[in-house]
């Protein structure tokens, strides 16, 4: 019974041990507290100081100030702007196709070669592009703003190495010209936006054909064995003054003409072809071509440094995607 009482007046805690009377003899109790602080893990003081502090384990994501929310909304501007010239150019090229039939059964043979089919590739590929660095900077999703800059860093690469071929290849351009002209010539009459292309080069070189002005013979609608009024002539593009009373344009000012001599014909049309002006024009206009090119780097360039710097500030150094 003496132990008995012994053990439950037991100091606790931190207390120290007390002398208690025990028949004739003094008994002193250990102490527990030494025990239970040997054996406690050296961790429990950090793991209840960590629950006490809100901050440690109730953060939110970190505040971006004020330049990175410019940066922000800026990159989301910047793209919904090239996300409306995508979708207008892809308008404008499935406009051109529906007009045409080119999407018709019987039509999609030359649908390769169709230059609206270039309107579509170009404003589908720049209008899925800006869409994803649209929502990517506008939601945050790192996963979005990833694909953007791999994708507009994908086209800036093929780009540099298209440019990189037609220096490599210019002297073989002068022939790929030929051939896409000759292309054009021959089915001038079946497409209404290549007949507007050669009508728009003819009248601005001021040329005619691609060596000559007979070269439209190999036109089947022009040639001289064709039926119909247009037998023997050319587009009125090539006439020296296009237009009747200065207003309104003559369509019939070069009927005929392949019928007549080169002196003759030079009274009525241009005699010259469109290759060797075309080649001479474009060799003119190389320093704005190059500015060009460098403008339209510079602008895909701005656009991956912001989406960048939106990637940065929501996916932070050393955190886990």
């Amino acid at each position: 019974m003496a132990w008995s009482a012994a053990w439950l007046l037991r100091p606790r805690g931190g207390e120290s041990a007390h002398l208690l009377p025990q028949g004739s003899r003094l008994v002193r109790l250990p102490s527990s507290s030494s025990d239970e602080d040997d054996h406690s893990p050296a961790g429990d003081t950090d793991l209840a100081a960590g629950e006490q502090d809100p901050a440690l384990w109730c953060s939110g994501p970190p505040k971006l100030s004020p330049f990175s929310q410019c940066v922000r909304y800026l990159a989301f501007l910047w793209n919904l702007l090239f996300l409306l010239l995508g979708l207008l150019a892809l308008a404008v090229g499935a406009w051109g196709l529906l007009a045409k039939g080119s999407l018709e059964g019987e039509r999609l043979a030359p649908l390769g070669s169709d230059p609206m089919l270039l309107f579509v590739l170009v404003g589908l590929g720049a209008s899925t592009v800006s869409l994803a660095g649209c929502l990517g900077a506008l939601r945050s999703s790192p996963c979005l703003l990833r694909f953007f800059v791999g994708a507009v860093l994908t086209f800036a690469a093929l780009e540099v190495l298209g440019g990189l071929l037609l220096v490599a290849a210019r002297h073989r351009l002068r022939d790929a010209m030929r051939d896409t002209l000759l292309l054009c010539l021959l089915r001038y009459q079946e497409e209404p936006d290549l007949r507007f292309l050669v009508d728009e080069v003819q009248r601005s070189l001021r040329c005619c054909g691609l060596s000559s002005y007979r070269d439209w013979e190999t036109n089947p609608y022009f040639n001289c064995s064709a039926p119909g009024v247009q037998a023997c002539s050319v587009p009125a593009s090539c006439c020296l003054d296009p237009w009747q009373n200065g207003t309104l344009a003559n369509t019939q000012c070069a009927f005929g003409v392949l019928r007549l001599g080169d002196m003759a014909a030079s009274t009525i049309v241009h005699l010259g072809g469109c290759v060797a002006q075309l080649s001479a024009w474009l060799h003119t206009q190389a320093g704005g071509i190059v500015a060009g090119a460098a403008v339209l780097v510079l602008v895909e360039a701005t656009g991956v440094l912001m989406a960048l710097r939106v990637l940065g500030d929501i996916m932070p150094i050393g955190a886990h995607g």
